[in-house]
């Protein structure tokens, strides 16, 4: 009688934490806490307690996604005999893997009631706004700093429209239309549907392309991207690049934690004569025009709090390439890269992020040379420069100390009624190396690159993370950059 009320006790203590506000950007401890209760609550007896049957499982607020996409991340199913401990941890890993599909904004697992040793379990979700029909207007360049480089020419402006539905159907399936002219004129069409049959482990994604470009970066000197423009030898108008791909993709996720993706396509490119002048190996055999097949294979590893800023666990995908089939396009590709992050204290974290990749052969053309500074894949302080090369290693070091958090009311907003905001100081070091056999005359190039600095961070809604960071680079060069993603 007394063990029962004791498990009955311990319910209550369970139901009323968790329906407790969350903290902003799914770094909630409510789960965690009440995991802690419980054990100092039962103190050793732990193992000593009835294991509880789950009942039930009732879903609420998903107005769009079907229930049975919400119920494919859960660790737990109706039936599971679990004890009370074991749920708790389910509770909470359950909801970071709701957060992480990046259709909710809020997530709140509870439990509903009990009879006797039944257990009865209620998720409440809080959609996002999955359509965005937005203007776009970005430059044309790499990255803030390059464009400040340009001195903010609203002529480098590429502007359009872009449509993205990111949960089209209901079952986590993407839809994107990019409608992009200005300095560079692009067209995008891409539909994903990672869950396609009824086990929910298959599924299929197709997608189209078409870009034409003014501009080319013909070259990299003194480890900037050196560009050829259009207007400056020829006639105005006239695009230096046309290209045209299409591919489809297989996604096969057996259980939570892993997923394969299968990829295959055709690539066609052709640059103006001009471009072949000013670099012979813009190409190999000085070609003009490129048709390949490309076939890719990845495997994604995911097992961390929030994807978008990861505080806690280990994510990682390792993806093998292969484009052209002659000499014209012949590149067998490796890459990888991971997160782990640590928790060292209440509030302070450590990250550690690697990446590498390796081209063969290693004659490879200007065109396949890119390595640092493109996209995401930079050192923290060289954002300014390009590295190029076939071979490359990237670690990034960071710590973290979470000053405070906070909710912004937004009361007109149907699917948002406040804006989590939560602000981290960092300190940070990154190490890399860059192999180039053949383009071996910019300095950054086959040697060991080192950067360290310090920042902050806001991390809000939507994924967004604003990083402000002043770092210094081995070259005594300090710098303030300021980024509108994460890390990686």
């Amino acid at each position: 009688m007394v063990k029962q009320f004791c498990s009955i006790l311990v319910c209550l203590v369970i139901y009323v934490q968790s329906h407790s506000q969350s903290p902003p950007v799914n770094q909630s401890h409510t789960i965690h806490s009440t995991g802690d209760s419980l054990q100092e609550y039962l103190g050793d007896t732990v193992h000593q307690q009835p294991h509880f049957t789950i009942n039930g499982i009732f879903i609420s607020g998903n107005k769009k996604t079907k229930a049975y996409i919400i119920g494919r991340e859960l660790t737990f199913k109706i039936g599971d005999s679990v004890l009370l401990p074991e749920l708790v941890a389910k509770f909470q890993r359950s909801k970071e893997l709701l957060i992480n599909t990046r259709l909710f904004n809020e997530v709140v697992i509870s439990l509903k009631g009990f009879h006797g040793y039944l257990v009865d379990i209620q998720i409440d979700v809080k959609e996002r706004w999955y359509i965005f029909p937005i203007p776009y207007f970005k430059p044309a360049d790499r990255n803030l700093a390059a464009w400040a480089d340009k001195n903010y020419s609203l002529s480098r402006i590429n502007y359009g429209l872009k449509f993205s539905h990111y949960n089209f159907t209901g079952r986590n399936d993407k839809l994107r239309l990019w409608l992009i002219t200005g300095y560079t004129k692009q067209i995008q069409l891409n539909y994903e549907q990672p869950y396609a049959d009824k086990s929910l482990k298959h599924g299929f994604g197709a997608g189209l392309s078409y870009f034409t470009l003014k501009e080319i970066n013909s070259s990299t000197v003194n480890n900037q991207q050196q560009f050829i423009k259009a207007d400056t030898i020829t006639y105005a108008g006239k695009y230096l690049s046309e290209q045209f791909s299409f591919g489809v993709s297989y996604f096969y996720r057996p259980a939570i934690k892993t997923r394969h993706v299968f990829r295959a396509g055709i690539t066609s490119i052709s640059i103006d004569s001009a471009v072949s002048v000013y670099n012979p190996y813009y190409f190999l055999n000085n070609k003009r025009k490129l048709t390949y097949p490309e076939l890719s294979y990845t495997l994604e590893y995911q097992n961390v709090d929030y994807v978008s800023y990861v505080l806690r666990g280990f994510m990682g995908d390792i993806n093998f390439a292969r484009k052209g089939i002659n000499g014209d396009m012949n590149l067998w590709q490796l890459s990888g890269r991971f997160t782990r992050g640590w928790q060292l204290s209440a509030k302070s974290y450590f990250m550690l992020q690697g990446w590498g990749m390796i081209k063969l052969p290693f004659n490879q053309p200007y065109f396949n040379q890119r390595m640092f500074g493109y996209g995401d894949f930079y050192l923290r302080g060289l954002e300014k420069y390009v590295v190029d090369g076939v071979a490359g290693l990237m670690v990034h070091n960071t710590i973290r100390r979470k000053l405070f958090q906070f909710n912004v009311p937004v009361s007109h907003l149907p699917t948002l009624d406040h804006i989590p905001i939560s602000v981290y100081v960092k300190l940070f070091g990154d190490a890399g190396y860059a192999r180039n056999k053949y383009f071996t005359q910019n300095s950054l190039v086959n040697k060991m690159l080192y950067t360290a600095g310090a920042g902050i961070d806001f991390v809000t809604a939507y994924d967004l993370v604003f990083r402000f960071e002043y770092s210094f680079n081995q070259l005594g060069q300090p710098g303030f950059f300021f980024h509108i993603r994460n890390e990686f």
